[in-house]
């Protein structure tokens, strides 16, 4: 018997709460939970999911609350592909943040300043503007916070404030794109508005119309095996982490909540949020990663060393839930997660303006 969509809805709470922050709590998965074969037919499990999951709309027009402009998105675009942003000349945005690549960069973890390797996987930028915070830990709450991260890290772009701003202040073009983007601004060309320019064009990098999308709005159907692994997502309690319309990205979980992976998947240095809220129920606890186009982003996880995405639900099974998936249900769910690839942005590469006598030179 399928539950009603209020029925369903209710599940994904209970299971959400179980997933909590601490360690010792599981989601309650019952033994004795209707088979995934039970749920075969597209209407039915289509009003599960529509009380779990929510589509990817087709525009934003605003990020975290802050309307944005046509100016502001054209001059964050710019800065996106940016390289005098990073102290090196050489570094952007774009760099760990590809388009043509899923959002990300698929390498372990990012390349940043001197060849430095940064300490964690780059998450992707599409989608981004749906997660509740940014970065693996949380620490940025939202994209134009940021934005400012990666500029200052000595292991990224090593860049400064001040020094960004001298830059950007130095080429006329940039000065009159600020003043259009903030005209309100008594002095347009700041940091602050630098992240808040970015932001606005990350909003902008949306993945819409994934067939797990058309499904959902009943304009397309499964085919058998995806329509497995989306009951099985269900039923096995991946919605506890895993459910709205990013399938992630909403709240932070343990590593681990039932067996903690080796030290090659989850280094014992990098203990996440913990380094945020410096709370020892914090050690080791990390956001949920959003799903969306999680086909294209390879390698998974934070430490980046899971190239296969097979391998990847196999381990979040016996980690996370506490299910020796076999072969057959680990192939539906990975069937199922391709159906999450949406249409992805076609970004030109814009024409930058060139530097002048005053630009700083790279270092």
């Amino acid at each position: 018997m399928i539950p009603p969509r209020n029925s369903a809805l209710a599940l994904a709470l209970v299971l959400v709460a179980g997933c909590s922050a601490d360690k010792a709590a599981t989601p309650d998965i019952s033994p004795t939970a209707p088979a995934a074969t039970a749920i075969e037919a597209d209407d039915e499990l289509r009003d599960i999911a529509n009380a779990l999951f929510e589509p990817i709309p087709s525009e934003v027009t605003e990020a975290f609350g802050r309307p944005f402009t046509p100016e502001r998105v054209a001059l964050g675009h710019k800065l996106f592909f940016e390289p005098r942003l990073s102290s090196s000349h050489i570094i952007t945005c774009h760099t760990c943040h590809s388009v043509a690549t899923g959002g990300a960069d698929n390498v372990s973890v990012a390349i940043g300043h001197g060849w430095q390797k940064g300490p964690r996987n780059s998450p992707t930028v599409l989608n981004s503007v749906f997660n509740t915070a940014q970065f693996w830990d949380g620490r940025a709450s939202d994209l134009a916070e940021q934005a400012k991260g990666p500029v200052q890290a000595s292991v990224e772009m090593n860049n400064t404030p001040a020094r960004v701003e001298e830059t950007l202040r130095s080429i006329p073009q940039y000065v009159a794109e600020f003043g259009a983007a903030f005209p309100d601004d008594a002095q347009p060309v700041t940091f602050d508005n630098m992240a808040r320019a970015i932001e606005a064009f990350e909003t902008t990098l949306v993945t819409p119309d994934a067939r797990f999308d058309r499904f959902l709005a009943g304009k397309d159907s499964l085919d058998e095996g995806e329509r497995r692994g989306l009951s099985l997502f269900i039923d096995k309690g991946c919605i506890a982490c895993h459910s709205g319309v990013n399938l992630g990205g909403q709240a932070y979980y343990p590593f681990g909540v039932v067996a903690r992976p080796g030290a090659e998947i989850l280094p014992p240095g990098d203990k996440g949020r913990f380094a945020v809220t410096n709370t020892a129920s914090d050690e080791y606890v990390f956001r949920a990663a959003p799903l969306r186009n999680v086909a294209l982003t390879a390698p998974y996880f934070h430490s980046g060393e899971v190239w296969d995405l097979s391998e990847a639900v196999a381990i979040m099974g016996s980690s996370q839930l506490g299910h020796t998936l076999d072969a057959d249900e680990v192939q539906a769910i990975v069937a199922f997660l391709h159906t999450l690839s949406g249409r992805q942005p076609q970004v030109d590469v814009p024409a930058l303006p060139p530097s002048t006598a005053g630009t700083p030179r790279p270092e």
